[in-house]
């Protein structure tokens, strides 16, 4: 089997945007990252619940708040942990979580939860912080949207919630009516809800129930955390042993049903049956719990695995290999059945590349056809087969290389963290009475 080998190397509407708007909705973002300043930043002093994961997320929207004159507690893991956070200017790092690792028996895993609970709830009771914001709960969602949310307020903290997801759990087909009811108190408990796009927001107040006062549309800030060095192109492909002249498919994250693998294989089976200089890569781990899921489409490519067709590296991708993957590929796939918004296409997007996505939540509205890349039907092999060979035969992709910059350049300013924390230090204001 051929494996890649281990190198150590909003508030504006989401809108379908053509390309005669490219840098117009830019520029309109852009602005939004300036009209609205805090005058009593220094004021604001907020606790940063991250549930110890998402890494590139916390450093982003941290490094932003610091910028504005937060000050902030930065609640962790070992994940988490590392210089990057650490040195974040007006934020102390507390390592609260440690370790996370799945391979501890089960009754160490209970202890190390356990402890980090009692850490947790000790922490609340003491921190000088009258904010709360939550980018992610921790590993019992019950309690933390209940209990651990009721403890909040009756320490009388003012709680903030960015929902990445406004229902994962519908999301992955395993949707219960504990799992609505503990999200709808979590959402009502909260003093106010970030979400990614206004189709986030509908859902949040027309199935949940809350008010549209009470939510806030922030754009998905830029990967700004993800080292890139002055790597070329052609050098990442000879890391992978791919050629410049083979056209490189990528698939990057974690691997679980709703992100639609299969039906990438099954179309780029299809495709490279015709053209021989097709290559897919497929980076990243399979999701726990979801192994037979992998296995089955493990065993459908074996062949073409052996016979250098994809390239795969079915586990984490540590940040300091991601660049590697992104300068290769030609174009990033996202053939998702279900999904809000994808970190990865804004990650695809800070590194240039385009994207072909699949119509499904909101990732249409960022898409820019013939610019920064197409948009396919879900869940149809077919269609994702065409929207492979329009893109391979597109002025996108014959001008790639030149193209890069400007498509970093554009998510950059619609996606940028100045944006991102603006609005929320703005809210921040807002809930704590101060003058903004």
């Amino acid at each position: 089997m051929r494996m890649i080998p281990e190198n150590k190397a909003g508030l504006v509407t989401n809108q379908v945007v053509d390309v005669e708007s490219f840098s117009d909705v830019a520029e309109q973002r852009r602005e939004l990252s300036t009209s609205t300043t805090c005058s009593s930043d220094s004021e604001i002093l907020v606790a940063l619940l991250t549930g110890g994961i998402d890494k590139h997320y916390a450093y982003g929207l941290a490094a932003a708040l610091a910028s504005r004159g937060a000050v902030m507690d930065l609640i962790g893991s070992d994940e988490l942990d590392g210089p990057e956070l650490r040195e974040i200017p007006r934020a102390n790092f507390l390592n609260l979580r440690g370790d996370q690792q799945p391979v501890a028996k089960i009754l160490a895993k209970a202890l190390r939860v356990l402890r980090y609970y009692a850490k947790l709830i000790c922490y609340a009771a003491s921190s000088r912080a009258r904010l709360f914001h939550i980018l992610w709960n921790n590993r019992f969602e019950t309690f933390d949207r209940t209990l651990l949310m009721l403890y909040y307020k009756f320490l009388r903290k003012k709680v903030v919630l960015t929902a990445h997801n406004i229902n994962r759990e519908r999301r992955d087909a395993r949707d219960s009516r504990l799992n609505r009811l503990t999200l709808r108190i979590q959402y009502h408990l909260a003093d106010h809800v970030f979400v990614h796009t206004d189709k986030m927001k509908s859902e949040l107040t027309d199935e949940f129930g809350v008010p549209e006062s009470r939510v806030t549309i922030i754009p998905f800030g830029i990967n700004n955390a993800v080292l890139q060095t002055k790597l070329s192109s052609t050098d990442a492909r000879e890391r992978l042993g791919i050629r410049d002249t083979e056209k490189t498919i990528l698939f990057f994250g974690q691997i679980a049903p709703y992100k639609g693998l299969d039906y990438l294989v099954d179309s780029f089976r299809k495709k490279s049956a015709e053209h021989d200089d097709y290559r897919l890569i497929i980076a990243g781990r399979p999701k726990p719990g979801r192994e037979e899921y992998w296995g089955a489409i493990e065993e459908a490519i074996r062949k073409d695995i052996s016979g250098g067709r994809i390239l795969v590296r079915a586990e984490f991708i540590p940040d300091s290999d991601i660049e590697i993957y992104f300068k290769a590929a030609d174009i990033l796939v996202l053939p998702y059945r279900h999904i809000y918004q994808s970190g990865i296409l804004f990650l695809g997007y800070s590194f240039g590349l385009p994207v072909l996505a699949a119509d499904v939540g909101s990732l249409k509205e960022e898409i820019v056809e013939g610019e920064t890349g197409f948009v396919f039907k879900p869940d149809d092999p077919d269609d994702l087969a065409r929207a492979i060979d329009r893109y391979f035969s597109s002025d996108l992709f014959a001008s790639i290389r030149s193209r890069r910059e400007k498509i970093q350049a554009f998510a950059s300013r619609c996606h940028s963290w100045d944006i991102v924390s603006n609005l929320t230090m703005r809210v921040y204001s807002e809930l704590l009475n101060l003058r903004s």
